[in-house]
């Protein structure tokens, strides 16, 4: 199960694009709202529905959390105790963590940066303290994902697809999806 975790002002296409290829590929995905409400408004205006509010999932069969960038959706997500701490306990179960944009700013507050090669909305790799950034569009370092903005987000579903169903079925999305 992939968490896909929705604040207000998220960049609508960094969460919806991997969304789709990822649900493409077979994998299931759950979005979750860290508001109060269900219908999350995006960066650019786009209202989303998300799957679950936040408090309505225990978050043990998660093998992936991912974080939409945009602001101040990054900000919001950064400021969500509850999720910090669902961060934190994925990572210390060993478990992939997934970023883009200004979102991998999270890891790095939470010290989950530090070490890591990482790469993130230009602007914003200050707050990936210890890490070692990379500027490219996708980065996996183990198992942390990132992705430095809009232009990365197709790329980076990918990327999970290629970890998780491997490189033929990324391959095979690639294609199908006229992605070159």
């Amino acid at each position: 199960m992939i968490y896909v975790f929705l604040a207000t002002g998220f960049e609508e296409i960094e969460a919806i694009s991997p969304i789709d290829v990822c649900r493409r590929a077979g994998l299931t995905v759950k979005t979750v709202s860290i508001t109060n409400e269900l219908t999350v408004k995006g960066a650019h205006g786009v209202g989303v529905e998300a799957d679950s509010l936040f408090a309505d999932n225990d978050y043990s069969d998660a093998d992936m959390l991912f974080l939409p960038g945009g602001l101040p959706g990054s900000t919001n997500l950064d400021a969500h105790e509850g999720l910090r701490q669902v961060i934190l306990a994925h990572h210390k179960a060993g478990k992939a963590l997934a970023a883009i944009c200004a979102a991998p700013l999270v890891y790095g507050h939470l010290g989950l940066a530090k070490g890591k090669r990482m790469t993130c909305y230009p602007g914003t790799e200050q707050n990936l303290v210890g890490a070692d950034y990379t500027a490219a569009q996708v980065e996996q370092d183990g198992l942390m994902f990132t992705g430095n903005g809009p232009g990365a987000a197709l790329a980076l579903g990918y990327l999970f697809v290629e970890h998780f169903c491997g490189k033929e079925k990324a391959d095979q999305l690639r294609q199908g999806m006229m992605y070159k």
